[in-house]
């Protein structure tokens, strides 16, 4: 069976089925941090050069300290956590992949392109998404057994590193997935991290070849994880951020779960109620599985506030 790919974002799709230019749209699909690291001047050398070993390891010691990496884990820099997810079920020969769902179905996409079955019995492999995507469901390190080959995807879990599972990243068969373009809003630099067992870490590298993160990148993934007090204020900002978006949905929808970053809700009529504010260039997610799951991303800007307020 075929895992159907659906993502947030499709602005352009939506700009050509409601009309207008993609800067007149409001992208509230995705859950993208609106207010990003702030990247200033880039050294020419970091476009210029093939990265160098210097530059890569300066990255890795940063995302030890950071996310405070088992000794015994290693730790690879990819060009986004994607590029990881599509390799990650060549680690192991095709067998039995367990996926909770519902959540971000990239990964089953990605078990099934490379011949796995996915199914609940007898897994060789597991993958949970903490939090989980779209409903922000945690998990246990129990949830983890059973499986020779176990996979924690923590895109979203920096702006809750009290809950992380990085500490699952010293067993063995292990590997803790980690993304830029969430809670850093940095999408476009196309950077993500696997952590865990060497032996698999080492088998990823060697899939990725030589240079798999681009100049700039390091250079600004090294500033953003030495920078501590910018991930501290993040992570209250987007609290009170999602605690905002709640009270301006209250009388529209049901508060499901979600994470700081994004909100789902329960609606009378999840197609309805995207079309309502895709009339008025705002767009949301729904999904495939579900007639009343609206998904909500964080306004940015207080003009981008008021436009949603307007617009529900």
């Amino acid at each position: 069976m075929a895992a159907e790919r659906d993502h947030g974002g499709g602005v352009d799709a939506a700009a050509r089925r409601f009309g207008g230019m993609r800067s007149d749209w409001l992208d509230l699909s995705t859950g993208i941090n609106p207010c990003p690291y702030p990247v200033d001047q880039i050294p020419p050398e970091a476009w210029t050069a093939l990265p160098d070993t210097a530059a890569q390891t300066t990255l890795t010691d940063a995302a030890r300290r950071f996310w405070s990496v088992p000794q015994t884990a290693a730790v690879l820099a990819a060009p986004g956590a994607s590029a990881l997810i599509a390799r990650i079920p060549r680690l192991g020969r095709p067998g039995r992949a367990h996926i909770p769902t519902p959540t971000y179905n990239e990964h089953a996409g990605a078990f099934v392109q490379e011949g796995w079955e996915l199914s609940e019995t007898d897994p060789n492999a597991r993958v949970v998404v903490h939090p989980n995507n779209p409903d922000g469901r945690y998990w246990r390190p129990a949830d983890l057994d059973g499986a020779a080959l176990r996979i924690v995807d923590e895109s979203f879990c920096d702006i809750c590193p009290d809950r992380s599972l990085i500490a699952e990243a010293a067993r063995p068969g292990t590997i803790v997935l980690k993304s830029f373009g969430k809670f850093w809003g940095l999408a476009g630099l196309r950077l993500g991290f696997a952590i865990g067992d060497p032996a698999l870490i080492d088998r990823l590298a060697r899939m990725l070849g030589p240079w798999p993160v681009s100049g700039p990148a390091l250079h600004i993934g090294r500033l953003a994880l030495e920078d501590t007090p910018w991930a501290t204020d993040t992570r209250a900002r987007l609290a009170g951020d999602a605690a905002r978006l709640d009270r301006l949905m209250q009388d529209h929808g049901k508060i499901i779960g979600g994470t700081p970053l994004f909100r789902l809700y329960e609606v009378d009529d999840a197609a309805r109620f995207q079309d309502r504010l895709a009339r008025q260039r705002i767009w949301i997610r729904i999904f495939p599985y579900s007639r009343r799951w609206v998904r909500l991303g964080l306004p940015g800007s207080q003009a981008d506030w008021t436009r949603l307020e307007t617009a529900l």
